[in-house]
């Protein structure tokens, strides 16, 4: 036992805690695990799951919507249970296991065992995601300038797990069947699951992690441990969210005003109204300061879940405009095209973090508004190469591979301007009596921005009995919609660079 409450400062390793490395790969596996699966995902939705159907790529949008919308609110409920009951280890332990079985499911080809392989992963992924980023940080101690390089660090392990599992994922399931890459999904979890379990046993967390002082772990509810009754819960979560996954169908005729909207488009809808009548609240309350600070923090949370909005669209659209309408003869498979995120990130996140330190000694690092807008205009450049590719599509209608790679490139040039900085500047402008809500807000841009991503989808959806649509019927839909993103997102972009001197006043002296 002497072993397991040794302060995790005395066991290091390259000059940082030892247990940053045994998180590093657990969080290296779980992202294996959910890219891996991901660039499956819609491809297996349009090919298997929806086949039959005319309108697969419109279900298929619906339930790619509806699945990362709950993939990212669940993080907010498992990170308050965490803290008020579990702790970060037992929550990670419960989030590894239902994520595992979750992908081991998906191998199961049966569209009842689709449902509940999604729903086993968003439950799962509420009690993991949330902790493990928030162990890093608790393995160091308030001040030390390690915390930076090694969430660096960590965060690395996150873009070499979605580089490599898309492309082992996507070459799998192109050899030898769909299962056989979930399959190796779910292998990755396990994997993740034993790495953070050997960690404990060699007691390189120390005492991190344990359950809050509490005592909640052991309270009764209903004569039952809190501990026992949270993952009995959170199993008997899964048929609900399976039920909310599979209520793809619009609720209303069109002209309607219900429309194409559907249960989980409707709960995100009235839980968007919840947060802005509270944040108005909030505000009234504020001091004239605070108020202005707290203004920043949800404009920067709006123009980020835009961003991501768009940026989302690779694992749906611009997947199936990869299958459809792109020439990957001998390079690649439209599953494996989402990789290149996280290539170009691997590539460009350190050039792009001495660029802010070379421009920081010249005093000229441009201010957080002015790195929002330029990002949502990398975003927008982005959409316009692919819009102009269809210029350059072959007699069969399929456009060079190379606008897709300089897609990607332009996409995660934007992503590094924007999202390192941005959860750092909102622990920064919001009063610290709500960072924790201002956290789970920011959070929650993620499940909103799939909200945009489904609209999106649903709107570049094909139409067609055929299983092979591709070529110059498809090649217009896409590339007209891409140019309309283009705009929005240019748009967007100049109107925060336009507005970014009244902002910055705003942010007094948050950088």
């Amino acid at each position: 036992m002497s072993e397991m409450i040794t302060p995790a400062s005395e066991k290091q390793l390259f000059g940082h805690p030892q247990g940053l490395f045994y998180l590093f790969f657990a969080e290296l596996w779980e992202r294996f695990s959910f890219y891996g699966m991901r660039a499956l995902l819609t491809l297996y939705m349009v090919d298997v799951i929806f086949e039959a159907l005319a309108k697969k790529d419109y279900a298929t949008a619906a339930v790619y919507s509806s699945y990362g919308s709950l993939v990212y609110a669940s993080t907010v409920i498992g990170g308050r249970i965490s803290d008020g009951i579990l702790g970060m280890r037992n929550s990670i332990f419960l989030g590894g296991i239902l994520m595992s079985l979750g992908h081991f499911v998906l191998a199961i080809e049966n569209n009842v065992a689709f449902f509940l392989a999604l729903s086993l992963i968003i439950a799962g992924n509420g009690f993991f995601k949330p902790n493990i980023s928030t162990f890093v940080g608790s393995l160091y101690k308030d001040g030390d300038p390690r915390k930076d390089s090694g969430f660096t660090i960590f965060y690395m392990g996150i873009n070499i797990g979605g580089w490599v599992a898309p492309l082992l994922c996507g070459w799998l399931a192109a050899a030898y069947g769909w299962h056989y890459g979930f399959g190796l999904a779910g292998i990755g979890m396990l994997t993740g699951l034993i790495v953070f379990w050997s960690g404990i046993k060699k007691g390189v967390f120390g005492d991190k992690g344990l359950p809050p002082e509490n005592g909640n772990i052991d309270k009764k509810v209903a004569g039952i441990k809190q501990g026992i009754l949270v993952p009995i819960l959170a199993f008997a979560s899964v048929p609900v969210i399976a039920y909310l996954l599979s209520s793809y169908q619009a609720l209303g005729e069109e002209g309607t005003w219900l429309g194409d909207q559907n249960i989980v488009n409707i709960i995100f809808k009235l839980i968007g109204i919840s947060i802005l009548g509270y944040l108005t609240y909030i505000m009234v309350q504020a001091t004239p300061d605070e108020r202005k600070k707290l203004f920043v923090a949800v404009l920067i949370t709006f123009f980020m879940t835009i961003f991501w909005g768009f940026h989302e669209l690779s694992g749906s659209v611009i997947t199936l405009f990869a299958a459809r309408n792109v020439d990957l003869e001998g390079i690649m498979s439209a599953s494996q095209t989402n990789s290149l995120n996280s290539m170009w990130i691997i590539i460009l996140a350190i050039p792009i973090s001495m660029l802010w330190q070379w421009l920081s000694k010249k005093n000229l690092n441009p201010r957080t508004p002015y790195k929002f807008g330029m990002g949502l205009l990398f975003a927008g450049i982005s959409f316009y190469a692919l819009a102009i590719s269809g210029a350059s599509a072959n007699e069969s209608g399929y456009v060079p591979f190379a606008y897709l790679l300089l897609m990607y490139f332009l996409l995660s040039v934007g992503e590094l301007f924007m999202s390192p900085v941005g959860l750092s500047k909102i622990t920064d402008l919001s009063p610290k009596r709500i960072v924790a809500f201002m956290m789970g807000v920011w959070f929650l841009s993620s499940a909103f921005a799939f909200q945009v991503v489904g609209f999106i989808g649903k709107q570049l959806a094909i139409e067609s009995t055929d299983g092979t649509i591709s070529g110059f019927e498809t090649l217009t839909v896409y590339t007209d919609g891409f140019m309309l993103i283009a705009k929005y997102s240019l748009g967007a972009g100049l109107l925060v660079i336009l507005a970014s001197p009244l902002i910055k006043r705003l942010m007094g002296n948050v950088h």
